[in-house]
């Protein structure tokens, strides 16, 4: 007897900036995940906080949905050429209701005949969602609240993994190495930026990175080489955060700080890959330098003996486990070219996930090939999901 087949939601799109990289990303698993296992349901979600399944979602996850269903010709990912609108048993649908809301927490629901919605029967989901909305704990609430088995971290996992202050005090709770740093609130910096300016010079020496606390992808993040371009590398900040993170930049203003990443999986038992690193082809590894330019080298392994990758694996398992992350994150860090000390740079709950990202690409180079990733988790999604239901809620 041929074994059911699992229903897998795979989850992309939303309404943060980083939207066109979750496409990117989900086109990728779509083309890859075993299709003899899984039966895959598309849910996209638009800029707008529109969601969206089968036909329309394709549209999105192409680049080619409009509201009122017209087409439109850009493209942002290449899924796979069979459509997986023939899934679902019942042809094509949108979701009801578009946005979800405090009298429907179930938002994964078709259109029947005339009787009303009937909910998509979806063992699990894999959510590929990149920054605010999406990995941030509020999809994962939405979740839990659904009683849905999902990929990833939970709520207070991705919560952490995104805000850039919190995760930092549980970096230093757990004594890991931190670049000096100031965190500033966009009022505080509104109502009193000469306060702010005195005190960057007083904590921190220039050049330093200006980065919103929550978002991802580099996006709002610039570098200040001199107290002149901060009101700029703020300003630009704010627009995406109410909380602003300043760091000194590692290696000074004579060198350019090594950017080392090492994925971990697993769940109460992680695993560390090896490590790979950044070479950007501009002062940094920006949004541009990550998705758009071609200069920047990923190199795999990264140059490093013996010793240094122990410590970058041990210190990467720990930062997981102070975050309480689960199922999948990519631990990046800076190490200094002069002194060779590395610094704990941040933990990132759902990297970039299309087959050429730097997390597939670190744990094929450790022997687990990228549909097989894709399947790992899953099972961890599962295996979580099924410890959790252990749990009693109350006392009876």
């Amino acid at each position: 007897m041929t074994a059911k087949k699992l229903r897998v939601g795979v989850l992309f799109g939303g309404r943060s900036g980083e939207h066109e990289v979750s496409l990117l990303s989900a086109a990728s698993v779509m083309q890859a995940i075993d299709r003899t296992k899984y039966d895959v349901i598309p849910i996209g979600i638009t800029k707008q906080g529109m969601w969206l399944t089968d036909f329309h979602a394709e549209q999105l996850i192409k680049g080619e949905f409009v509201a009122g269903g017209r087409g439109k010709n850009l493209r942002a990912g290449d899924p796979a050429a069979t459509s997986s609108a023939a899934v679902l048993a019942k042809g094509e649908a949108v979701l009801v209701p578009p946005m979800p809301s405090a009298n429907s927490i179930v938002p994964f629901e078709t259109p029947r005949n005339h009787d009303g919605p009937r909910p998509i029967s979806v063992d699990v989901i894999f959510p590929v969602l990149h920054g605010t909305f999406g990995e941030d704990g509020t999809l994962q609430g939405l979740l839990e609240l659904a009683d849905i088995p999902y990929v990833g971290s939970g709520v207070l996992g991705s919560a952490a993994g995104m805000d850039k202050d919190i995760m930092k005090r549980l970096f230093c709770d757990s004594r890991l190495p931190l670049v000096k740093h100031l965190t500033v609130l966009r009022a505080e910096w509104e109502s009193g930026p000469k306060n702010i300016e005195k005190a960057v010079d007083s904590a921190l020496k220039y050049p330093v990175f200006v980065k919103p606390a929550n978002l991802g992808s580099s996006v709002g993040i610039s570098k200040a080489h001199d107290a002149s371009e901060l009101p700029a590398a703020m300003n630009e900040a704010a627009r995406f955060d109410r909380k602003i993170i300043i760091e000194q930049a590692v290696g000074g203003k004579r060198h350019k700080a090594r950017e080392i990443e090492c994925a971990v999986l697993g769940n109460d038992q992680p695993a560390a890959s090896i490590c790979g690193e950044v070479i950007p082809a501009k002062e940094f590894y920006d949004y541009n330098a990550k998705y758009i330019d071609s200069g920047s080298e990923l190199l795999i392994p990264a140059r490093l003996d013996h010793t240094q990758v122990r410590q970058i694996q041990e210190m990467a398992i720990r930062a997981f486990q102070s975050c309480e992350c689960s199922g999948l994150a990519r631990v990046d860090f800076l190490m200094d070219p002069v002194t060779g000390h590395f610094y704990l740079n941040e933990v990132n709950t759902m990297p970039g996930f299309t087959a050429i990202s730097m997390y597939p690409k670190l744990w094929a180079a450790s022997g687990i090939e990228y549909p097989a990733l894709i399947d790992r988790l899953i099972q961890l999604a599962l295996e979580r999901h099924a410890d959790k239901k252990r749990n009693q809620y109350t006392k009876d």
